[in-house]
């Protein structure tokens, strides 16, 4: 049921064919929301901007903007015999780089075995909380495979999932899957076709269904298996498949109930038909192809191509007008023997003195009235419109205002039908095409054949060509039910989230037609209506119906009904099934045991929230909102969260007809060039197209693609803003997270090293409370990132709590604190050490070795919604050493860390501080590269401001550490400070400065090695950066609009700025100046 593509195409499905009139179709798709799109692109800007990607990428010139570089990685694996469902054994050694093949055994087996994704793992939770979240899962097709944008949906509702676990609440998150009728009978009939040699027709119902479900039981399970590599951590028990039993009685009850309301009824009207299927589709389930004139294209039950994109005009004759005619355009004249009128406008000037005039048919001889209807578009073709309400969606809406006849003409099969003579009765419907152009030129009634650009409706399932029919169906009567979904947003009692789905919600509901849920399959659930007639009656019923919960209770209903005795009735089942997204829109109360009021219904409905692709939004969405609240008497989740769309590089969706969807298992595993064409080859792709894929590939991924692991596919996906535009994943982007794996990994190694070193016990985290400088630093960075965490997840902004995690990880903990402790912690204690900031509160080394235990620790607690394999096999690396007792046995029940549980640990004016002491490492760090000293560690000066110096002093040692320098001296040009500790003196003259901010400096002397030419171009581009931001922020103050339009705050803000930039650039040029002396001198 999963989709990936754009929004929904219209009912209206020969758009740019044959109409020439202005309504709206029954059905349309909805805009885009106004304040984030531009105007929608016409049909030719899009084969324009479609072709040029496509040209682009089969260029020789090409190439492409981001080629996976890597190399292949030693995989390790994990031999010891741990028996399916055990705990995997961590005592062993921890290998020496990240494999992903290592670290994701045995996990998910005793995960599941465990039973800790099932609710009822609450009661073990110390700290359980009374609040349910639930949510159930886009039910993937039983026929399907999952590529990245299903990953997408597993990996942001699996974060979601697992941190409301870890936050104590009872979770319940149900799996499921869609027997999806089209795509399985489809599936089952090729299968029978090349292995038994037989069609569906050739065996009876019973027999074709034991096929599909023998079918289903041996590859059904696929799909789950793929779920389960990637972690997700559903209640399998709970699975939910929409044909089991309990699943088909509620399907069951809900077409009686809404029958029972008035709801469901029978009705005839045009659908959108598959004549390779005989069976009517729903919007879905058509894909437009779009045409920018003649083509020829191959078509389901023909042997030769058939020719699309060419528009045909031919004349009807004015009855009683002499040689008076109407000249019509179509690019289907196969339709006109159905063709019942001629429609023109009403101020169409050439047509003034048709009006009620009548059309001689030249083949039926029928009199066709000419019509007047603004629906017309004069301004279009010749201004006359032919009207064939049996095959067209807007003139079955013309039918209804003008009680027109409708003519069918096309039979399910794609043959003519018997009215249209015997000429043509039985041939094709493309057959039949040439056939009437014939006759029409042997009649001299054509007139014209031209190019085309048109967008031809095609069946998705079958890749035939959709043909409207008319056909007696079941309907759900959505409009008052529509009503009440946009009331529920309105009031607030439906959040949506992005909101600016809020608009399009409104605006396609409150246009909403009503929905045919009829399908001519075998495969799904079996209409429970019966037509009923009645034995030893005189009267014959015609299209009488009754429905039940089961024929007896059906046979009832008709007694009662037509007041017989229930033997009188006898009743035959409807042999259509029902519309697949029927049933799918009963899944968060269905899965839960609707109708029956048992305690998962109680206890887990309304669901907490709906996550899922947008475009989705009406065909599921929709729907389950107005059954639900229609069948329940509530709305079926309280929150609806949408992520956006994945596209591949080029910006295109994925999508098998274009050849570049990504199996996730590809990216998790690593596969081949040669797999990824093999699967392209597979497709069913015309040539230029599959060339197109091929050619991506290659350029793409030349040595195929990388084993990356699913926790690094996981948080490369929740890395995306996925409230906004669409997402573009590159394989290089996963790839880089496969590296922050490794990068947490060697951590761990380097932690329980140092753990392994230390005797003394480690304190808890409430016990521990860090005195060092650079420990109450990075405790508060440590707490800074709970809260952004906390912040972020409440607003499902997984992309912050992802990018937040990533920089404490890497650029915090590694790059600085680690960084830091090494030489701390490499000391012994009979070694004289140098006086540091923390000596005189104990032993550093202690407080280094704890502060680094719960950094690590909590931060892994944090990353384990996202990665959940690495997480789980470093934290329980960790566990010997935890110092508190009675810990869950597995990650997964840990209490997600709450910004209460740290913040003890919370120390702005080091966080705030420690900016300035990161801006002079890094230019102390380059100082001594521009000056050649690479081993020695020299003294530098730091020229500041009192303020500054306060800082510098308070973290020496990290300073020091981090900075490879002996000792930083403080000069302060403004006046020394009372409060400074050490002397104030001026740096040497002629030493080589580098610009840290406007009122910091720092100074290194050097006799020799400095490289002068490289500092003048680092100084030199610098300048060139300075100059323009300093112009621009000038303009800005120069405008005539400042005064009235600038808050006085802001003004200051610009102002204070402007003044450092001029600083900065006057040091830099004073810098250059000097150096350029010290080379003449040289």
């Amino acid at each position: 049921m999963w989709r990936t593509g754009g929004p929904p195409s219209l009912r209206l499905v020969w758009t740019g064919a044959t109409r020439f009139c202005s309504n709206k179709p029954p059905e349309a798709s909805s805009p885009h929301p106004s304040h984030t799109s531009p105007p929608p692109r016409t049909q030719a800007e899009k084969r324009r901007r479609r072709q040029q990607r496509d040209d682009s990428i089969l260029s020789s010139s090409h190439t492409s903007a981001e080629v996976v570089n890597w190399s292949e990685k030693q995989k390790i694996v994990y031999s010891a015999q741990t028996a399916p469902g055990n705990k995997k054994d961590v005592s062993l050694p921890l290998p020496s780089s990240y494999s992903p093949d290592y670290v994701e055994a045995c996990w998910y087996e005793w995960w599941e075995k465990e039973g800790f994704f099932s609710p009822e793992i609450h009661e073990r939770l110390s700290h359980r909380v009374d609040q349910t979240f639930t949510l159930c899962i886009p039910p993937p097709n039983v026929t399907g495979t999952l590529h990245l944008g299903h990953a997408l949906t597993v990996a942001v509702e699996d974060a979601l999932v697992r941190w409301r676990r870890m936050l104590g609440y009872r979770v319940l998150w149900v799996p499921g899957c869609d027997h999806a009728g089209i795509a399985t009978q489809s599936v089952v009939e090729r299968r029978l076709l090349r292995d038994k040699g037989k069609r569906r027709q050739d065996l009876t119902r019973e027999e074709f269904l034991q096929e599909v479900w023998t079918w289903k039981n041996q590859k059904g399970e696929q799909i789950y298996q793929q779920l389960r590599r990637l972690g997700a951590s559903l209640d399998w028990s709970r699975a939910c498949f929409t044909m089991d039993p309990g699943f088909s009685r509620a399907v069951t009850a809900a077409f009686v109930q809404l029958c029972d309301s008035g709801l469901i009824y029978r009705a005839e009207s045009l659908v959108n038909w598959s004549c390779a299927l005989q069976s009517a589709i729903s919007d879905i389930e058509v894909d437009s192809k779009e045409l920018s004139g003649r083509t020829m294209l191959f078509v389901p039950g023909y042997e030769k191509k058939v020719e699309f994109g060419t528009m045909f005009t031919f004349a009807y004759p004015v009855e009683g007008h002499g040689d008076s005619e109407v000249s019509v355009s179509t690019t289907r004249p196969e339709t006109m023997l159905g063709d019942v009128a001629v429609a023109v406008h009403p101020d169409d000037p050439r047509y003034q003195t048709l009006h009620g005039k009548q059309c001689r048919h030249p083949f039926t001889n029928r009199l066709l009235p000419i019509i007047t209807d603004t629906m017309v578009d004069m301004d279009l073709g010749t201004g006359a419109v032919k009207v064939t309400p049996a095959h067209d969606h807007t003139d079955f809406l013309l039918s209804q205002r003008h009680s027109l006849p409708r003519l069918p003409v096309i039979g399910g099969d794609g043959t003519m039908s018997p009215s249209c003579g015997q000429w043509l009765e039985g041939v094709k419907r493309f057959d039949a095409r040439q056939l009437v152009l014939d006759a029409l030129v042997e009649k001299k009634l054509f007139r014209e054949k031209k190019d085309h650009t048109m967008a031809l409706p095609i069946c998705s399932r079958s890749g035939d060509v959709i043909e409207p029919l008319l056909k007696k169906q079941w309907f759900v009567r959505c409009e008052g039910m529509a009503r009440k979904a946009v009331q529920a947003v309105e009031d607030g009692e439906l959040e949506m989230i992005p909101k600016y789905h809020t608009k399009t919600w409104k605006n396609w509901l409150s246009n909403i037609s009503d929905w045919c849920i009829s399908r001519q399959l075998w495969w799904g659930h079996q209409i429970p209506a019966y037509q009923v007639q009645l034995l030893n009656s005189a009267t014959k019923l015609e299209d009488e119906w009754v429905w039940g919960q089961s024929e007896d209770e059906a046979r009832q209903r008709a007694a009662v009904k037509y007041g017989v005795k229930p033997e009188e009735v006898v009743l035959t089942q409807d042999l259509d099934v029902l519309d697949t997204w029927f049933s799918s829109a009963l899944f968060p109360f269905a899965m839960l045991g609707w109708p029956e009021q048992n305690s998962d219904l109680r206890c887990f409905y309304p669901n907490s929230l709906l996550e899922t692709g947008s475009d989705l939004i009406f065909f599921w969405v929709a729907r389950m909102v107005m059954l639900g609240t229609q069948l329940t008497g509530q709305l079926p989740f309280k929150q609806v969260l949408f992520h956006s769309l994945v596209r591949d590089k080029y910006g295109r969706k994925m999508s098998k007809s274009l050849g570049n969807v990504i199996d996730p298992l590809d990216v998790i595993h690593g596969v081949s060039l040669q797999g990824l064409e093999e699967k392209v080859k597979e497709g069913n792709l015309d040539p230029r197209e599959q060339l197109v894929a091929m050619e991506a590939q290659k350029k793409d991924f030349p040595r195929g693609i990388p084993q990356c692991g699913t926790d690094a596919l996981r948080f490369a996906l929740c890395s995306h803003k996925m409230q906004g535009d669409d997402i573009s994943l590159s394989v290089s982007q996963v790839l880089s997270c496969r590296h922050f794996c490794n990068k947490m990994w060697q951590t761990l190694r380097f932690t329980l090293g140092v753990l392994a070193e230390t005797g003394t016990p480690l304190g808890t985290l409430d016990q521990t409370t860090p005195v060092g400088s650079v420990e109450r630093w990075i405790c508060s960075r440590l707490h800074s990132t709970v809260l952004e965490c906390e912040r972020a997840f409440e607003n499902y902004e997984l992309h912050a709590v992802t990018a937040a995690l990533h920089s404490f990880w890497l650029h915090n903990l590694c790059d600085v604190y680690l960084e830091y402790m090494k030489p701390l912690i490499g000391r012994r204690d009979e070694e004289p050490v140098a006086q540091t900031d923390s000596d005189h509160h104990g032993n550093a080394r202690q407080e280094a070795v704890t502060v680094l235990f719960h950094c690590v620790s909590v931060s892994l607690t944090l990353l384990h919604p996202f990665m959940p394999f690495i997480t789980e096999e470093l934290w329980q690396r960790l566990q010997p050493f935890r110092p508190e007792g009675g810990a869950n046995s597995s990650l997964c029940l840990q209490s997600y860390p709450r910004p209460a549980h740290t913040a003890h640990w919370h120390f702005p004016e080091e966080e705030e501080g420690f900016l300035l002491v990161q801006e002079v490492v890094r230019v102390a760090r380059s100082l001594r590269a521009q000056c050649g000293v690479t081993k020695e560690r020299p003294t530098m000066w730091a020229e500041c401001s009192p303020h500054q110096a306060r800082i510098l002093l308070h973290f020496d040692s990290a300073i020091r550490t981090l900075g490879r320098i002996s000792s930083l001296q403080m000069f302060c040009p403004d006046g020394a400070d009372s409060q400074l500790s050490v002397k104030s003196s001026p740096p040497p003259t002629g030493s080589v400065v580098g610009v840290v901010d406007h009122s910091c400096r720092l100074h290194l002397h050097v006799q020799s090695g400095l490289n002068v030419d490289k500092q003048i171009l680092e100084l030199s581009q610098r300048r060139d950066k300075l100059i323009p931001k300093l112009e621009e922020m000038l303009q800005k103050l120069k405008s005539p609009d400042i005064l009235t339009k600038i808050p006085v705050h802001v003004r200051e803000q610009m102002d204070r700025k402007v003044s450092v930039l001029k600083q900065e650039l006057k040091t830099v040029e004073d810098q250059m100046e000097l150096l350029q002396k010290m080379k003449t001198t040289g």
